[in-house]
């Protein structure tokens, strides 16, 4: 056996690990909402993991660390690239990106020339909105909640080519999915070309309606971008389900990835129209991987890739997506009977899931992060977009994370409000 397929086979083996024939027999026996309680099943989850012990990690949504059997097969491909290096890369790194990316396009349920390996979602979405072909006056249409380095990229075309930024506020409540759609359907004009919609918005967990938001912007002739970075092996879907013409996410968040890999979909009818940031003859117009030119690359991160999907189905995406909505309203249904306690998140779990925002009234979001971390040892991260009506810390449990750490958070909040 080749070395770079022992390797390979090596690091399946120990993710099969991973699931006991008793774990396995549990995930068959129940439904994955009743599962998302059965904490003797997600202990032994968690053993997948090293974590830290100093303190109690709620910030997942920037970056999940990846689990020991991915972390160990990763550094098994870091080894043997540097064993091979250029031998490897002249050989067999173009065969294995595309089985990659054929994989990641089959969790997506999309097609293979329609999905392409970025570094993270940044970087996809950017390319979408660098590549529209803008003109003076066209529109692009966006939410003040929005990832801000997509906004600067809006912005940056504003200035460059005369196109107008439009920007919607949507409800942190709200009361219904046409609520949401009303208000990105009344900032749509004859000249709108593109509206960037959030799949889960990063800074507070809310689900939105991406369906029914591309469905109302394709009746109007708008293009649809889905910033998907907090969605995408969270929650259970397939991406052309989401209606989107475009759609980014990162893989180092709720896959498991290690670091530098991300995804771009695009329609298979959007390809021929979008400029590729680089140029690249060696692609036609309608060929995906021209917006793929991205010079030498870490490639051992291409075949972590396969490892963290091999994890991630070993547990089932509808199973993982039950258990962090369950942890979510594990803690927040608590929280929010505390006094001075407030949620940006929506209480219907339909609209949540992993991720949740939650305030003291007349405590700073830096305070609140730092007292929680210097008094009770509960990291997170502070969220400050006034213009978006969003302040408060973000908290962001993970399949990791146990329901004592999340006590440990509800008692903390108590503490402080009182």
């Amino acid at each position: 056996m080749h070395k770079r397929e022992f390797l390979r086979t090596l690091g399946g083996g120990a993710l099969g690990l991973l699931i006991t024939p008793e774990l396995a027999a549990r995930m068959a026996r129940v439904t994955p909402q009743a599962l998302a309680r059965d904490e003797p099943f997600w202990d032994a989850i968690r053993a997948s993991y090293r974590l830290p012990t100093e303190y109690i990690n709620l910030e997942s949504g920037y970056y999940s660390m990846q689990a020991q059997p991915v972390l160990e097969a990763f550094i098994g491909h870091v080894r043997m690239l540097n064993l091979e290096a250029a031998h490897y890369m002249r050989t067999v790194m173009g065969p294995n990106k595309s089985r990659v990316q054929a994989r990641l396009a089959a969790m997506a349920g999309c097609g293979a020339d329609e999905l392409i390996i970025t570094r993270n979602t940044t970087e996809s979405l950017d390319t979408v909105i660098s590549g529209f072909d803008w003109k003076p006056g066209d529109e692009a249409v966006y939410a003040s909640h929005d990832y801000g380095a997509m906004i600067d990229q809006f912005k940056l075309q504003a200035k460059r080519y005369g196109m107008v930024n439009k920007v919607v506020n949507v409800p942190l409540h709200p009361r219904s999915d046409e609520e949401v759609v009303q208000v990105y359907a009344d900032a749509i004009t004859p000249r709108t070309r593109l509206l960037m919609v959030c799949h889960v918005v990063n800074l507070t967990g809310q689900v939105l309606p991406v369906r029914k938001v591309a469905e109302m912007a394709h009746a109007r002739g708008v293009a649809v971008m889905v910033d998907g970075a907090h969605a995408f092996a969270q929650l259970d879907f397939r991406i052309p389900d989401t209606g989107a013409d475009f759609y980014g996410a990162s893989l180092h968040k709720w896959l498991g990835v290690p670091l530098g890999a991300g995804i771009l979909y695009v329609r298979k009818d959007r390809i021929a129209k979008l400029w590729p940031l680089y140029g690249d003859e060696g692609f036609a117009d309608d060929d995906i991987r021209k917006l793929n030119h991205t010079g030498t690359v870490p490639c051992h991160t291409d075949l972590g890739i396969e490892d963290a999907i091999a994890f991630h189905e070993r547990i089932g995406t509808a199973r993982k997506q039950e258990r962090l909505r369950w942890l979510q309203q594990y803690w927040t249904s608590r929280a929010r009977a505390v006094p001075r306690v407030v949620l940006n998140t929506p209480s219907d779990p339909a609209r949540s899931c992993a991720i949740a925002n939650v305030a003291i009234e007349g405590v700073a979001p830096a305070a609140l992060a730092k007292r929680l971390m210097e008094e009770h040892r509960i990291f997170t991260v502070a969220i400050d977009r006034r213009e978006a009506g969003i302040a408060g810390v973000r908290v962001t449990p993970h399949l990791f994370t146990s329901t004592a750490e999340l006590d440990a958070l509800v008692a903390a909040l108590r503490e402080i409000a009182g």
